[in-house]
C-alpha cells in the first residue's frame, strides 16, 4: 500500500497538476456557458463578437476579400468530422502496424469518445444557429457546443501530446503542443467568421474539448504498464 502511494506521489508532476487545472477549469467554464446558451436572447458579447467579423452596418458582408474567405473555409475544414476521422484512423493504423496496441487504443478511445460526447452535449441544449449575421457555410446540426471547436481540441491535443513523447528537448515538445493549441484556436475562430456559431458555442467547445483531452491524458498517465512492456501514452 505504501509503495503504491509513493509511486503515485512521485508521478504527480507539474504537467499532471496543470492538466488537472485544465480539466477543472474546462468543466467550470462549460457549465457557466450552458447558462448563457439557455437564455432566449443572445448576450451582448455574443452579438458584438459576431458583428466584429462583418463590415460595419452590413451583417451580410464579412470582412476581408473573397480569397480570405476561402482561406477561412479551408481552416474550418481542419476541424470537420471527416478530416479528423481520417487523421485519427491513420494514426491508429500506424500504431497498430508498429504493434503499439495500448497507444492505438488510447487514441481511438480519446478521439472517438470525444466525438460521442460532443453529440450528446449538443442534444442537451437545443440552441439554434445564429441568425444575426449571414451564414457562410451550410450547417444542419444544433449550435451548442461547437463540434468543430471541441473535436479539434480533442484530436489535436491528443496527437500533440503523443508526438511530444518522441521529440528531443523541451523546446520541441512545447512547439508541438503550442501548434496543437493554435490549430484548435484557428478552427474555432473560423466558425465565428463563417457565422455558424455564437462565440459562447465555440468557448464551450474549447472548454469541453480541452477538459476531455486532458482527462484522457491523465487516465493514461496513471494506467499501469502492459505485460508486454509497452509504456502508457504519457
Amino acid at each position: 500500500m505504501r509503495k503504491t502511494i509513493s509511486t503515485l506521489y512521485d508521478r504527480i508532476e507539474f504537467p499532471v497538476l496543470l492538466a488537472g487545472i485544465i480539466v477543472a477549469g474546462g468543466l467550470w467554464g462549460f457549465v457557466e456557458l450552458m447558462e448563457v446558451a439557455r437564455d432566449t436572447a443572445p448576450h451582448a458579447f455574443d452579438t458584438q463578437i459576431l458583428l466584429a467579423f462583418r463590415e460595419a452596418g452590413d451583417p451580410g458582408n464579412p470582412i476581408g476579400s473573397p480569397r480570405f474567405e476561402g482561406a477561412v473555409r479551408d481552416i474550418t475544414a481542419l476541424g470537420s468530422a471527416i478530416v479528423l476521422t481520417l487523421i485519427t484512423a491513420a494514426t491508429v493504423v500506424y500504431f497498430m502496424l508498429i504493434k503499439r496496441w495500448t497507444t492505438a487504443l488510447f487514441v481511438l478511445v480519446a478521439v472517438g469518445g470525444g466525438q460521442i460526447l460532443s453529440s450528446v452535449l449538443k442534444l442537451g441544449i437545443d440552441r439554434p444557429r445564429p441568425d444575426l449575421v449571414s451564414q457562410l457555410a451550410v450547417e444542419t446540426s444544433l449550435s451548442f457546443p461547437s463540434g468543430h471547436a471541441m473535436l479539434s481540441a480533442v484530436t489535436y491535443l491528443t496527437l500533440g501530446t503523443l508526438a511530444a513523447r518522441f521529440l528531443p528537448g523541451h523546446v520541441t515538445k512545447i512547439y508541438v503542443f503550442v501548434l496543437a493549441v493554435l490549430l484548435t484556436l484557428m478552427v474555432g475562430i473560423s466558425r465565428l467568421y463563417l457565422g455558424v456559431h455564437w462565440p459562447s458555442d465555440v468557448l464551450a467547445g474549447w472548454c469541453a474539448g480541452f477538459a476531455w483531452a486532458m482527462l484522457c491524458w491523465l487516465a493514461a498517465r496513471f494506467m499501469p504498464r502492459g505485460n508486454n512492456g509497452e509504456s502508457e501514452p504519457n
